[in-house]
């Protein structure tokens, strides 16, 4: 249930109406609770200082209709910027990191305020009456709307500033490292040779006489895996659960998901309980998924190498990035995909997440658009002779000495110019040479 709410939770954040409605719900109790003070100071026949609004019903009803029309119309052009900055995005950067703006704070809050100040003010004009000579002004009300309104125009020029900073190609990049880096701090939280990944007792071998395959019941991606449950599920019908994907990947409707492993013929309704501890959607998320920040970097460099941009400097940015992720990731532990019960007992297994994996996502991808830019080119080594001096797994050197093989070759095939080609050898001998002093 933890899996399902978290991922339910992210699709909320990351929408564009979640943070406005919360606002103008505050906005509607604030309008009812100033205007009942107002009624309860009227009552008393109070009288507040001449501070702010002192106007009759008219003159109230005259600024609140001012105020409330011009925040719709504040909405409305906040609005179009936003559209105007989503498209200049997707088309730049990627329609993948559209779901990035839509989840900045920043945009929602404006959105949110510009609404719910509209909403207030419609709220408090309705209690202004002014009939058979009783006259009602909730003047607390008006002269806080009046403030909202001078906040509003602080928030406009925010937002003018917010929009024009945020699709800024360093910024973009920036941004998702950092939330690449949040992905990083989650999913590997241990140090190299804090932890031992596995346990050594239990039977970790065995494959039981029945094969059960479970197939899935919709296409879309992976998106989460309930692994607590799953491994709740097997003990409870005494058996073993491999998963055939990993979050982030793509599911093919009938295809086999898991496979059962029992001594006896699995129970019915196993499979629909099974299918319930994974999340299958539209959309790849990266609640589970450590390599969906590194796509999203990717993207942006693939898209910046691309001939209708063509903007290297934006992709060697991500590039290096990239690099100081993968700096960090060698020194963290990769766990087990082996899941245990407190028995001892193998009860999940899925496929391994490597650092080979990781490598691979980043690297690939540019290598393959970049190899007739000599700057792209020379920067992937250099990046690769930076992680190759934090390595500290011989799994590590050889994943970092493959990718750099494979740039070198891809250069000697793409470049023409000798003076460029030496460049580029001279950063991939310094790699070997690295590699040597481990």
């Amino acid at each position: 249930m933890k899996t399902h709410w978290l991922n339910r939770w992210e699709a909320v954040r990351s929408s564009f109406w979640f943070v406005p409605a919360m606002m103008v719900i505050i906005a509607i109790g604030l309008a009812r609770i100033i205007v009942t003070l107002d009624h309860q100071l009227a009552h008393f026949s109070l009288v507040l200082p001449d501070i702010g609004f002192s106007g009759g019903a008219e003159g109230a009803r005259s600024v609140l209709s001012t105020i409330a029309g011009s925040m719709v119309t504040v909405a409305g052009v906040a609005f179009s910027i936003t559209i105007v900055a989503l498209t200049l995005a997707s088309s730049q950067f990627g329609p993948r990191l559209l779901r990035n703006f839509m989840r900045d704070p920043g945009n929602q809050y404006v959105l949110g305020t510009f609404i719910a100040t509209f909403i207030y003010c419609l709220l408090v004009l309705s209690s202004v009456t002014h009939a058979n000579g009783d006259e009602f002004v909730p003047r607390i009300a008006v002269n806080l709307a009046l403030l909202l309104a001078l906040f509003n125009v602080a928030v406009l020029i925010y937002f003018i500033h917010h929009v024009a900073t945020s699709i800024q190609a360093d910024n973009v990049v920036n941004g998702v490292y950092e939330e690449l880096n949040q992905h990083i701090e989650h999913f590997f939280p241990d140090e190299l040779g804090e932890s031992d990944p596995e346990p050594l007792q239990g039977d970790s071998h065995s494959t039981g006489m029945y094969h059960h395959v479970v197939a899935a019941d919709c296409e879309g991606y992976l998106q989460a895996v309930d692994r607590q449950c799953l491994c709740q599920l097997a003990q409870q019908f005494n058996c073993r659960i491999v998963l055939g994907y990993r979050a982030g990947e793509f599911v093919v409707k009938g295809c086999s998901i898991a496979v059962v492993q029992s001594d006896t013929e699995p129970e019915d309704g196993l499979d629909s309980e099974l299918l319930d501890c994974m999340i299958v959607g539209k959309l790849r998320t990266p609640e589970q998924d450590p390599e969906f920040a590194v796509h999203q970097l990717v993207e942006v460099a693939v898209r910046a190498l691309s001939p209708g941009i063509n903007d290297p400097f934006t992709a060697m940015t991500c590039v290096d990035r990239l690099s100081a992720v993968l700096c960090t990731l060698t020194g963290r532990s990769f766990h087990s995909a082996r899941w245990y019960d407190d028995d001892g007992q193998l009860r999940l297994e899925e496929r391994p997440l490597t650092f080979t994996g990781i490598l691979n996502a980043a690297f690939d991808q540019i290598r393959q658009h970049g190899k007739s830019d000599t700057a792209v080119t020379i920067r992937l080594l250099e990046s690769l002779g930076r992680i190759a001096s934090y390595c500290r797994t011989s799994e590590q050197q050889d994943a970092v000495r493959r990718q750099a093989e494979m740039i070198l070759r891809s250069s000697q095939d793409s470049l023409n110019e000798p003076q460029d080609l030496a460049d580029i050898e001279q950063r991939f001998q310094a790699i070997q040479d690295e590699m040597r002093q481990y």
